[in-house]
């Protein structure tokens, strides 16, 4: 891990796991959480920039399930420690003093969700590919994703948590999960920029990134690509359980419907009322109590087989309570 000082901005890179896609893991969070510990408390600390190591493919893929699923059947803390060193991680990051911004260029999914949404500014680019994908492994949406996906347009949020469809580039920033847009080739500007900021304030930030976007807006800037399906998507997902929804979708009778009974199939049946009930619960806490929530339901998961089966297996076969 990377942890330069310079002048009274930090950058905190990512130890580098490309094979793993920056996979975060345990020990990744135990050095990112003390040291955003210390710089909160810091008066010379003005700002935190949170970005992958240089030639990433990913901001960070993801929690390390691989790790956890072999803890399957073993006396381990692991199943443990990871969640709730990560959760409060998510927490810290929600309530740092100081402004935050994750540069998220790269494969964003899962843990790495966690390490940049709940921070004052993240910035998409055209490399960027969001997904809480959980309910494909037996899991669901954590790392805050029951406070922040009921708080998204509509009924995207419960779509996206049960269906794991990926949003990329543009939509990322049109989805309201980023904040603000710029091209992947001008990252590096947008961090010397923010750098040379002497005493950076939410408003300096902002007209930083905003004026990066507008310079590339002309590029990359296109339709929400989701936008001609958000009636069917409200139609189908305001519904009153997972059932209801399976039976819109099958009334819609469309291909895009079809698609997404197709994906649902492939799913855990546990994941997903789980996650339906999660975020029908989400709109209603703090950031901290939703967390507090999904530690406990994490620690229910680990207690099942689902989860073993998702991560470990191409093609899973759940044998979850449903």
């Amino acid at each position: 891990m990377t942890i330069p000082k310079v002048m009274r901005t930090t950058v905190l890179g990512f130890a580098k796991r490309p094979k793993a896609l920056n996979a975060l893991s345990l020990e990744m969070v135990r050095q990112i959480y003390p040291v955003l510990k210390k710089w909160d408390t810091d008066p010379e600390m003005k700002m935190v920039i949170i970005k992958a190591a240089p030639g990433s493919k990913a901001f960070c893929a993801g929690g390390d399930v691989k790790a956890i699923a072999l803890t399957q059947g073993k006396e381990s803390e692991l199943r443990d420690a990871f969640f709730r060193e990560e959760y409060r991680l998510n927490n810290l990051i929600a309530s740092l003093t100081v402004p935050y911004v994750a540069l998220v260029d790269g494969v964003t999914m899962g843990g790495g969700v966690g390490l940049s949404v709940h921070g004052t500014f993240r910035v998409a680019t055209e490399r960027t590919v969001f997904a809480m994908p959980e309910t494909a492994i037996g899991f669901f949406p954590d790392v805050g994703g029951s406070y922040v996906l009921p708080r998204l347009p509509g009924k995207l949020g419960l779509y996206l948590g049960l269906t794991g469809q990926r949003m990329i580039g543009w939509d990322v920033l049109k989805g309201r999960i980023a904040t603000h847009f710029s091209s992947s080739q001008r990252m590096e500007h947008i961090e010397g920029d923010l750098m040379r900021l002497t005493s950076p304030n939410i408003s300096d930030i902002d007209k930083i990134l905003i004026k990066h976007q507008d310079q590339c807006e002309a590029d990359f800037r296109k339709e929400f690509i989701l936008k001609k399906y958000m009636g069917r998507i409200n139609a189908a997902f305001d519904a009153p359980s997972v059932e209801k929804i399976i039976e819109n979708l099958k009334k819609d009778n469309s291909d895009w419907a079809k698609e997404q009974l197709t994906t649902l199939s492939k799913m855990s049946p546990l994941s997903l009322k789980i996650t339906f009930k999660l975020l029908e619960e989400g709109i209603r806490l703090t950031l901290q109590d939703a967390l507090k929530m999904e530690f406990r339901l994490s620690q229910r998961f680990m207690q099942d087989s689902d989860f073993y089966e998702g991560v470990k297996s191409v093609e899973p076969t759940y044998n979850g309570p449903t």
